[in-house]
């Protein structure tokens, strides 16, 4: 078997973790040894694993309609789905398409964007810009606007070329300047690239708040407003990749609420479905919806996968989505993410820890070392404390399941101080 985003060469010397079952923040391997989840196995577990109420949601469904295609058909997980998320979205956002994941969701926001502008006589607007350091995913369209070179230079010479602007990193932040003042400064260079470039920019792609595989960068939410001011101004969409701050990580339900934004097109995936199936949707306005809608075949959006709108994975999201209103997941979260800062703060002062940061439920930093294998020895030594990280890099980032209590959050950090203490 060949694994994702893995040099297979790699395990010959680091066995694979074989997972034999797994519960609430816990996986468990075949000789019954224990690991915290605290990456919520690659961002996408929110409410544990095996979590009962999923599960037995995704019975029901079971007993009734695993699957039917979405072209011509329709059914009533997909239906209720589309609703509860535009309700729950930004306002505006009414419009849901559905995809298998999270790059099959920027590859839909970007063909949607391009064919708008076509749509509306306007063919020339076909380039895109996206965020120094950006990552969106890696399918051809989607690694087109990702700005991660050990993902990207491989395959330049197969990517279409865009343009990417500053990213509004809040470690600059230093000697008196604020988050704030970095995301400004970033915002005028925006600004200076759409005076020169706007009439042929279809569109804005951004991951708001924090940008994941680059390493857990956090920015101040002015950039999102300034952004969306900007992208009106100049006639550029503004597409929010939300695939991993979306479903309350950032500490509300998506990130854009905390610059009090729309998008004109929002991508959702990952914790979608709670981690259980593949699932991702782009939510978009009646005014991209109305620019598709004509008699004319070619007209339409002309997109499709076989596993569109799954009607168990819809399922599994409207459990997820359940769960979010009948234990006010957003409020308990927040005092949860205040109680775990405070037990985090030990990392906070170690010797060997930089830029300690936190958005919502997120924590990172960097570590201060010189180890060029530094993520592989580091991921290694925690399985031999129970816990599952995976570093970026230099980077070290929590992003646990919502489950996971003080405790076990406890245990996280104690342990994580004394895989420090050993470096």
């Amino acid at each position: 078997m060949w694994h994702p985003c893995t040099q297979m060469k790699t395990h010959e010397t680091l066995p694979l973790l074989p997972i034999a079952r797994g519960a609430g923040a816990w996986l468990y391997d075949f000789d019954g040894r224990r690991y915290l989840d605290a990456v919520s196995s690659w961002w996408v577990n929110l409410f544990g694993h095996a979590n009962p109420r999923i599960n037995a949601a995704l019975g029901e469904q079971l007993a009734n309609l695993e699957h039917t295609m979405l072209a011509g058909c329709t059914h009533r997980a997909a239906i209720e789905l589309a609703e509860r998320l535009a309700a729950l979205a930004p306002p505006g956002l009414g419009h849901a398409f559905y995809g298998s994941d999270g790059a099959s969701a920027t590859e839909i926001a970007l063909k949607m964007s391009f064919h708008y502008w076509s749509n509306r006589g306007r063919p020339e607007k076909r380039c895109f810009v996206s965020l120094a350091g950006g990552y969106h995913g890696e399918t051809l369209g989607a690694l087109a606007v990702t700005d991660v070179p050990l993902f990207r230079d491989t395959y330049a010479p197969l990517l279409a070329s865009h343009a990417t602007v500053p990213c509004p990193d809040a470690r600059r932040a230093r000697d008196g300047r604020t988050p704030r003042e970095i995301a400004g400064e970033a915002a005028a260079a925006l600004e200076d690239h759409f005076a020169s470039r706007h009439a042929t920019t279809a569109a804005l792609i951004v991951e708001p708040l924090v940008q994941g595989a680059s390493g857990m960068i956090m920015y101040d939410p002015h950039y999102l407003a300034r952004a969306r001011e900007l992208c009106t101004r100049h006639s550029v969409h503004l597409i929010a990749d939300e695939i991993m701050t979306g479903f309350g990580r950032t500490g509300t339900m998506f990130a854009c609420e905390q610059a009090d934004i729309t998008p004109d097109f929002l991508c959702l995936s990952k914790g979608i479905t709670g981690g259980y199936l593949p699932l991702s949707c782009v939510l978009s306005t009646d005014a991209v919806f109305a620019a598709f809608y004509a008699d004319d075949v070619a007209r339409g959006f002309l997109h499709s996968h076989s596993y569109t709108g799954n009607a168990l994975a819809c399922r599994a999201a409207l459990a997820v989505l359940d769960i979010f209103r009948d234990d006010d997941v957003i409020a308990v979260n927040r005092e949860k993410a205040a109680r775990f800062a405070a037990l985090a703060a030990p990392l906070a002062r170690h010797r060997k820890v930089r830029d300690f940061r936190q958005c919502g439920m997120i924590f990172a930093f960097e570590v201060d070392t010189r180890e060029p294998d530094f993520a592989r020895r580091f991921f290694a030594a925690a399985l031999a404390r129970e816990l599952l990280l995976r570093p970026i890099g230099r980077t070290v980032y929590f992003m646990p399941p919502y489950v996971v209590t003080d405790a076990e959050f406890a245990l996280l950090v104690e342990r994580t101080l004394a895989l420090l203490d050993s470096e």
